[in-house]
């Protein structure tokens, strides 16, 4: 069986993949779900002392996902969510993976489609440009409307204490700069890469931080001879991994991933 890399987003930690971690060892499934540099610990230390997230840089976190995937015994299928979905579709054009998998993914380099909701999502963050050098949290009431809005208060306010930690406010200003910088910056990829694996684009209807006129966008800019195909799942939020009904949704990705994959060199 192939091996799973899961690639957790900005304001979480692996701990978000816990359930499918589980559920995909459970087919027999080697998962790893590599955290960022100096995100070993445990959220709750993260939240006590968020100097880790600060450090971090992307090319330092795509380094250490490429190093986690050259220790596996074979091409994995990489499945990320949120910036881990921007960070799968990274790995996959540096030759990375069997198949990706991007769930409600951030915008790759060139992406300008900006939703009303993803501004009132981000806003924390992009509101002063004195969060560049800061690592900016969610209060409760924005992580429900930005990840769980289509959940109880009950499961938002457990998954918000379980899960929660602050964002690294420079590289969420880096990516939004990036269109506007000449050359390539942290999130590109090669639109025209014939190499790259099979890709998926998975959107949850009801996503405000990452809607999925932004999938949509991505999908469309990669002009490529190679799969890229997008789904849609009705009633799901930004964090879909958590919602409700996801165990199907995790068979449905594996099936199409492992259905597409790229034979092992």
């Amino acid at each position: 069986m192939k091996p799973i890399v899961l690639v957790h987003g900005f304001w979480v930690t692996p701990r978000s993949w816990e359930n499918w971690i589980a559920h995909y060892e459970a087919k027999g499934h080697q998962v790893i779900a590599p955290a960022y540099p100096g995100f070993e610990v445990e959220v709750e230390s993260l939240n006590a002392d968020p100097a880790p997230i600060l450090a971090v840089t992307v090319p330092q976190i795509i380094a250490h996902l490429e190093e986690a995937i050259k220790a596996l015994p074979e091409p994995p299928i990489i499945i990320g969510h949120s910036a881990g979905g921007a960070f799968t579709q990274i790995l996959l054009d540096h030759g990375f993976g069997a198949a990706g998998v991007a769930m409600n993914s951030a915008p790759t380099e060139g992406v300008r489609v900006v939703p009303l909701s993803q501004v009132k999502s981000t806003f924390p963050v992009l509101k002063s440009p004195a969060n560049r050098h800061k690592t900016v949290p969610l209060s409760f009431e924005e992580w429900t409307y930005a990840f769980t809005n289509t959940f109880t208060e009950e499961e938002s306010r457990y998954l918000y204490e379980r899960y929660a930690i602050p964002a690294n406010g420079g590289i969420l200003w880096g990516s939004v700069l990036a269109n506007f910088q000449p050359g390539h910056q942290d999130t590109w990829v090669d639109y025209h890469n014939d190499d790259r694996a099979p890709l998926l684009f998975v959107s949850g209807s009801e996503d405000h931080i990452m809607p999925p006129a932004i999938q949509e966008s991505n999908a469309k800019h990669y002009k490529s001879n190679t799969i890229t195909e997008r789904k849609q799942y009705e009633g799901y939020a930004h964090l879909l991994p958590a919602q409700k009904g996801w165990e199907q949704i995790a068979d449905e990705v594996l099936e199409w991933a492992l259905r597409h994959a790229l034979p092992s060199r």
